[in-house]
């Protein structure tokens, strides 16, 4: 008697192979615009003498931190003005002890001991974020600190900024996942203020913005170096996917 092998599982295994390379290929949500197409750097600004190190592998942008390039940021070639971003993004490795992360408060400011100096601790880190409109100060970090990927650290650090704007600019919780796992962002922007859902949980509600600009491009952002081949500095080995934007009237 001949047995008939089941295709079932074959056919399950396409129809999920299928999907990612849908995802791959640039398809968004409904209502929102690739802003890459898991093929190429279409609608992007490679830097001028990267040499390859912004590059894509199997639908996804990579980065080894290492451009050679001047300006080493990623920007798009489209500027912004309100808008919902949604972006995947995953830290590959942590290669970099920063010897000097502060424990931050939910209002922004640094725990200290009992001398009143700032507590600093070593933390396996690397560093990467968005920049939006154009501005490396209104950017989203990524990284692993304590306090959590999503802060503003432009203006949570600036002394001259009002104690709310440092206190909106910093995440409510650590919804970070496990480093190599992927992340999702929706970034919102109106006007003056900022919403960041990390992994579905709110971690910037409402932020007050003061001075950043109306329009401008976003960049995915270069972080770290190298002295003598050993990093210095957390590096920006990060991957970014998915990423569409909605514009928002």
């Amino acid at each position: 008697m001949t047995v008939m092998k089941s295709k079932r599982p074959a056919l399950v295994i396409c129809m999920i192979a299928a999907a990612f390379s849908s995802a791959a290929a640039g398809q968004a949500p409904d209502g929102f615009t690739p802003l890459f197409n898991g093929r190429d750097f279409a609608g992007w600004k490679v830097p001028a003498g990267d040499h390859g190190h912004w590059r894509i592998v199997e639908g996804v942008i990579d980065y080894d931190a290492e451009s050679e390039a001047q300006e080493k940021d990623l920007w798009t070639d489209g500027s912004y003005r309100d808008f919902t971003l949604r972006v995947d993004w995953r830290i590959k490795a942590t290669p970099y002890v920063n010897p000097n992360v502060p424990i931050i408060r939910f209002d922004g400011s640094h725990q200290k001991n009992a001398d009143g100096r700032e507590i600093r601790i070593a933390v396996p880190d690397s560093d990467s974020g968005i920049f939006l409109r154009g501005s490396s100060k209104s950017q989203v970090n990524i990284w692993c600190w304590p306090i959590g990927s999503g802060e503003v650290y432009g203006y949570r650090t600036d002394a001259k900024m009002p104690p709310a704007v440092r206190a909106g600019a910093t995440p409510k919780a650590n919804a970070d996942r496990d480093i190599g796992a992927w992340n999702t962002f929706e970034i919102t922007m109106r006007g003056s203020r900022l919403d960041v859902v990390l992994n579905g949980q709110r971690v910037i509600v409402g932020a007050e913005l003061p001075g950043v600009p109306a329009e401008g491009p976003i960049a995915l952002q270069h972080h770290g170096a190298k002295k003598d081949g050993v990093w210095v500095s957390p590096p920006s080995l990060v991957q970014f996917r998915n990423i569409s934007i909605k514009e928002l009237k």
